[in-house]
């Protein structure tokens, strides 16, 4: 089993092939990951095989809330093909431990955060519909599944809770009896006496109800696991779909108690993560479990009726917001209520999106000294929340943007005039928001400008008129905003290494996931060697190559790439001193260029390849650190336009513009269409996307295709994304910004605030408040003829 290795071709747009100047940052280099997926001919983890391979069946629970009173698999055992059965008490049998839940947090007594243990297959209780309950594994897949249908499973019913009312209502069933209540955790941040007073002397008090329904993360490519086993060196290789290898390694050897130095995890191409692949789930447990019972290799591929019901979910967040002004709307304090649906178990990363993250930004762009933020995690018989897209950061924008535009309506002033006076200034930088978070550089009212000219926003009135001849409504709508990246881990690893052969090999422990980083960090390596792109090989998604974060927070570029800036520099400087003992000179009359040592002021010189040939490893090669100074804050101003048919309720998205702070560009290409892709997952939270559960039984009602309304293509038509390039980060030697979450972040705002428009244009301004996600025709319509 190999890492993913990409070697680029010389194929640049619209520039000549060959020339290092067409391949270095700021080019639009075609995506070197490209070609093979085209082709077919990638590797993901389901187009792997294995001799003797053997496949895994998880029965899961029917029941929301259920104690199990038995599980009989005798006649299981006894069909065609099966090897091995696993319930949650052969688990505990074997001394496996739950799998890693909340720490870290608090609850409002001061006792830690807590939720019932999850163990990697139900033991005693299932928590939602959906929970792994047995695994059975036999020679193919249909005898695993036909085995899973006469295990006998008797569950004793208990009461549901799962909308965030019914969870918190006295008396509502516990996810957790020794709790007493649902709270998993609970965080406050700023300053109440302090709002309080603030909302006192305000002038004007602006206040939403607002919720962030639970959305699916929907990857192409489900949860894809390997696992083979090696008898003769007792280790375990996983192979499989994931954004974050070494912590998925770290945490099935802490389940299982096995050394980390005996599991090696390798990932192929992924079809997608945006969040859902950053961890271990009990499934890669369960499936490691039993390749090591029974050392011959086991495969599970989620089905998508799965993946509805036990992938990692994300948002499900209700709020109370309250915006206090002055006479001249000046924004004198921030006070949010939330409560945050964790699910059935509570896990980090869950409570930290909605506790910590979230608040971290929701100030946003606005200079607010004075919040009062009450935040709980709220436990109920759903599937766990995960990370998704922007991880916190959308609902907080969500809230604080909502908000502006409302403000703006009821005081009577112009929405953009609002920001202006509320913005924090270039000159305020650096910028210490009133959750201690230093913003070092941005210019928002800047971006702004460019954003409303772009969007041609003082020419909308036209099109508006446009749009009435033919019987439509039409709205615009913004969202000026931040967002932090980096994920608050900033050291990076990379190795780099020089073959004779003509190659510097670059190893990474960030992930691709169908973002484009291989081409990216091969940019960087040419910018550094003065090499042609083909000469480049970038190694990712191996544990034995190199420990790592991996990807998310979208910090690949931002610390990974900065680690490549780095370790390029110091391979060149190791290699500058191999020239001049080559050439018997001192190392300061060496200088480099285009892959070359020359000896300054004369022609002697020696390529940097014949350099390594003569080396006793025949290589030359450097294992860097570094660290980057803090996260990265980029930010932007979107623009979405829309048509309104106020027959049907129907919402059409007509144009979408977009001016971006992303730092320095590495590929503008790249970076645009990661804007794409983002919000496009933006409007269809805005639009379209909706987990829901029956309320009475905890079924998952939208768990299928069929029901559950991904965005299509069509969602929109072409984009236009800017990007200034003015503002660079100050943290990092690149100055870059992330860019993967910032287009979801800023479209689902952006298009609410559109329909608002459209509805406070047409007489309709009373019923803005009312706007909630997502925005359906017959919400719409329902709405429109309401009162």
């Amino acid at each position: 089993m190999n890492a993913v290795t990409v070697t680029p071709s010389t194929d640049p747009i619209e520039t000549s092939a060959g020339r290092v100047g067409a391949f270095g940052s700021g080019k639009d280099v075609r995506r070197v990951e490209d070609d093979l997926l085209l082709k077919g001919a990638g590797q993901f983890t389901d187009d792997v095989t294995a001799e003797n391979l053997r496949h895994l069946f998880f029965l899961r629970s029917p029941y929301a809330h259920a104690n199990i009173t038995a599980i009989d698999v005798q006649a299981a055992q006894a069909m065609p093909g099966v090897l091995l059965i696993v319930t949650g008490a052969d688990l505990l049998a074997a001394g496996t431990k739950p799998v890693p839940g909340v720490a870290g947090f608090m609850r409002a007594d001061g006792t830690p955060a807590r939720s019932a243990p999850r163990y990697a297959l139900a033991v005693d209780r299932v928590r939602f519909v959906g929970e792994a309950v047995v695994a059975v594994v036999a020679r193919t897949l249909e005898q695993a599944r036909l085995a899973a249908e006469v295990i006998d499973v008797s569950y004793d019913a208990l009461p549901v809770a799962v909308h965030l009312a019914d969870a918190t209502a006295p008396g509502a069933p516990l996810m957790c009896e020794e709790l007493g209540d649902n709270i998993a955790a609970e965080m406050r941040h700023g300053n109440a006496e302090a709002t309080a007073a603030a909302f006192a002397a305000a002038k004007h008090v602006v206040k939403l109800n607002l919720s962030n329904q639970r959305v699916s993360a929907f990857s192409l490519e489900p949860r894809s696991v390997l696992h083979t086993f090696d008898e003769a060196s007792g280790r375990l290789t996983i192979r499989m779909s994931s954004q974050m290898p070494s912590g998925l390694r770290d945490t099935v050897c802490g389940v299982l108690s096995i050394p980390k130095e005996q599991v090696r995890v390798v990932v192929g191409d992924v079809g997608g993560g945006f969040g859902m692949k950053t961890g271990a789930y009990p499934e890669d447990v369960v499936v490691a479990f039993c390749c090591r019972s029974l050392k011959q290799p086991v495969k599970w591929i989620g089905e998508r009726g799965e993946e509805f019901l036990s992938a990692g979910h994300g948002r499900d967040v209700d709020s109370v917001a309250e915006l206090a002004l002055d006479g001249q709307g000046k924004i004198l304090a921030l006070l949010v209520v939330s409560q945050a649906n964790v699910g059935a178990y509570a896990t980090g990363v869950a409570v930290a999106i909605s506790l910590m993250i979230g608040p971290w930004v929701q100030t946003s762009v606005y200079d607010i000294k004075t919040i009062d933020f009450h935040f709980k995690g709220v436990l109920t018989n759903t599937a766990p929340i995960g990370a998704y897209r922007g991880a916190g950061r959308p609902e907080a924008i969500f809230i604080i943007e909502r908000l502006m535009d409302e403000a703006a309506r009821q005081i009577g002033i112009d929405r953009i005039e609002l920001r202006r006076r509320n913005f924090i200034q270039s000159s305020q930088m650096p910028y210490s928001n009133p959750m201690a978070q230093v913003y070092d550089s941005g210019k928002f009212e800047q971006v702004m400008n460019q954003g409303l000219a772009l969007a041609d926003w003082a020419g909308f009135a036209a099109r508006e008129a446009a749009s009435k001849q033919r019987g439509k409504l039409r709205g615009l709508g913004i969202a000026t905003f931040l967002e932090w990246t980096g994920g608050n881990v900033f050291e990076e690893r990379v190795t780099v290494t020089v073959k004779p052969e003509g190659i510097i090999e670059v190893f990474s422990a960030v992930q691709a996931m169908g973002q484009g980083i291989a081409t990216t960090l091969a940019q960087l390596v040419v910018d550094s060697f003065g090499v042609a792109m083909d000469k480049v090989r970038i190694v990712l998604g191996d544990t034995d190559r190199g420990d790592g974060f991996g990807s998310a927070g979208s910090r690949s570029i931002f610390t990974g790439g900065s680690a490549v800036r780095i370790g390029s520099e110091r391979t060149i400087d190791a290699a500058k001193q191999l020239a001049a003992d080559e050439l018997e000179v001192a190392a300061g009359d060496i200088s480099y260029a285009d892959a070359t040592f020359t000896v300054t002021g004369t022609d002697i010189s020696i390529d940097l390849f014949a350099l390594a040939e003569k080396q006793t490893s025949r290589r030359i090669f450097v294992e860097s650190t570094s660290t980057v100074a803090g996260p990265s804050w980029p930010n932007g101003c979107h623009i979405c336009e829309i048509e309104l048919d106020p027959d049907t309720g129907h919402v059409e998205v007509v144009a979408y513009s977009s001016v971006n702070d992303v730092g320095r560009v590495i590929n503008p290409m790249i970076v645009r269409g990661q804007l794409d892709g983002g919000v496009v997952q933006g409007l269809g939270q805005a639009l379209c996307e909706h987990l829901q559960y029956d309320r009475e039984s905890g079924q998952l009602v939208t768990g299928s295709m069929m029901d559950y309304a991904v965005p299509h293509a069509d969602i929109i038509g072409l984009m236009t994304h800017e990007l200034d390039q003015s503002t660079p980060c100050l943290n990092n030697p690149l100055g870059v910004k992330g860019v993967g979450e910032l287009g979801t972040i800023g479209a689902t705002p952006a298009l609410v605030n559109a329909v608002a428009d459209a509805f406070a244009r047409n007489a309709l301004a009373a019923k803005t408040p009312l706007l909630q996600m997502p925005l359906t025709a017959v919400r719409i319509w329902e709405l429109m003829r309401a009162g």
